[in-house]
C-alpha cells in the first residue's frame, strides 16, 4: 500500500483531462502482485482493475496479471516513463527505476530513496518536495497527488509530444541521455557490491 498505486485517480476530473486529450493520448500500464495476506494491497489492485473497466479508460489503463521477472523485463524495455509514488520515507533502493534508465526510459518519482540522491532536474521528474515532517500523511498524499497531475500534465506529456519537423522529440532524447549519463554509471549493482566490499568487508 505504501506505493499508493491509485494516486492517479484521487481527482477524477483531472484524471479524465489527462486521458481524454485526443492530440496527446496517454496509456498507463499497472503490474504487480500483493502478498496473499496483504488485504490492503489486494484492495488497491482491485480498485485499479475496476478503473480499467470504466468506458473513459478502456485501452488507456491496463493491468497486467501474473507479474514476474519476464513481465518486468518487457516493461522496463518498452515503457517511456516509470512512475513511482511511494509514501516517504518508505522507498528503498529503487532498482526498477534504475533499470529503466539503462533501457532509455525516464523516471518520475517522489523524492525519496535513491531518487532523492539521483535526481538532478534534467534526468527525469520529481513529484512533491523533500521531506516535510510538519504535515500529516493525508496532507502529504493530497500535495503529492496535485504534484503528480501538474508534472504529468505540464511537463511529461507536453515534452513527449514536442517534436521537430521530422517528428523527433529532441528535448525528450536529451533528457534520456542525461538520465543514462547520470544514473547508469553510479546506480548499479557493480558499484554497490564494490562499495560494500571496500567499506565494510575489506576495511582495515
Amino acid at each position: 500500500p505504501y506505493k499508493r498505486a491509485p494516486m492517479l485517480f484521487s481527482d477524477l476530473s483531472r484524471t479524465l483531462m489527462l486521458f481524454n486529450d485526443p492530440q496527446r493520448p496517454l496509456q498507463i500500464i499497472y503490474a504487480g502482485k500483493a502478498h496473499p495476506r496483504d488485504g490492503d494491497g489486494k484492495e488497491l489492485l482491485r480498485q485499479i482493475i475496476e478503473f480499467t473497466h470504466q468506458p473513459p479508460f478502456h485501452g488507456k489503463i491496463i493491468f497486467l496479471e501474473n507479474y514476474d521477472m519476464n513481465v518486468a523485463r518487457h516493461l522496463v524495455a518498452g515503457c517511456d516513463v516509470w512512475l513511482n509514488t511511494p509514501r516517504r520515507p518508505l522507498e528503498a533502493s529503487g532498482t526498477s527505476g534504475q533499470k529503466i534508465a539503462i533501457n532509455g526510459g525516464l523516471h518520475c518519482s517522489i523524492l525519496d530513496g535513491w531518487w532523492l540522491e539521483a535526481y538532478n532536474g534534467k534526468n527525469g521528474w520529481a513529484l512533491g518536495s523533500k521531506t516535510d515532517d510538519s504535515i500529516t500523511l493525508e496532507e502529504a498524499d493530497r500535495k503529492e497527488a496535485e504534484s503528480l497531475y501538474d508534472v504529468l500534465g505540464n511537463e511529461v506529456i507536453p515534452l513527449f509530444y514536442r517534436r521537430d519537423r521530422n517528428g523527433i522529440p529532441r528535448k525528450w532524447i536529451e533528457r534520456m541521455r542525461n538520465a543514462m549519463h547520470s544514473i547508469v554509471p553510479v546506480y548499479n549493482t557493480h558499484r554497490m557490491v564494490s562499495e560494500y566490499a571496500k567499506k565494510y568487508y575489506f576495511h582495515r
